[in-house]
Parts: structure tokens; sequence; C-alpha cells
């Protein structure tokens, strides 16, 4: 089974979201919304398929990298999450809460051998999202 797809996005703190998205668009041409970036390509084994990536400044306060206290979050695109998630717990792996779902896909958390917040991405409907 073929587990991480790919990177789904890079989440981080600083200290102000809205100066920080001005700063990226000003100097990288980085246009935000209130979520972030979405950066948008193909599928190289399968071309048909569109592939997005988020990049999304948060509050330094943020409570979403919890329990973690990294800086940063990264979200890893993966098929069949739900059996993931089982194979993961069985190895060990801690697992953060309850697995969500939404209109663009499932969410699962994990804890990395360095205890950093992992987030795992099921994408489903991305063509609904792209601007």
């Amino acid at each position: 089974m073929k587990k991480v797809t790919g990177i789904g996005g890079i989440f981080f703190k600083c200290e102000d979201v809205q100066a920080t998205k001005d700063w990226y668009e000003k100097h990288l041409g980085i246009e935000a919304d209130q979520y972030g970036h979405t950066f948008w390509q193909r599928d190289v084994e399968h071309p048909e398929q569109k592939t997005s990536q988020q990049w999304s400044p948060f509050p330094k306060d943020t409570d979403y990298f919890k329990p973690a206290s990294q800086e940063f979050m990264l979200n890893y695109r993966v098929e069949n999450l739900d059996l993931l998630l089982e194979e993961l717990k069985a190895s060990g792996v801690p697992i953060i809460g309850e697995p969500q779902e939404f209109d663009y896909g499932k969410f699962g958390w994990i804890l990395d051998a360095d205890g950093r917040k992992i987030e795992l991405w099921e994408p489903k409907n991305e063509d609904l999202f792209e601007k």
C-alpha cells in the first residue's frame, strides 16, 4: 500500500498573520486568502488529476499544533487514511484526536519520533476548490 503520496502543505506560526501574508505577497508574489495560499499542479503519474499544496501562516498562540510545541507542521497527502491510521496505531505511533472529514478530504494527526505533530490528509474533490 502506498502511504504518503506527497506534501499537502506547510503550516507555521508567526507574530502577525496578516503582516506575514502581506510580506510574502509583496516580496515573493504569494497571494493569500483567509487560509493562506494553495499551489496547484498536475500529478505526474496521473496527469488528469490536479493536486494542491497549502501554505498557511497561523497565529503564534494557535492551539492547532498541540500537543506539540513546534513552530511549524507538515501536512502529508496520503492514500486510505483510515487504514494508515490503524497501521500506525498498531505500530505504536501516537494518534492525536479523532479523524475529521470535510468536503476536501479526511484528516488525521500523529506525533513523529521527535514529538512533532504531523497532519495526514486524504484529499478529495480538489477540483471544487481551485481558483
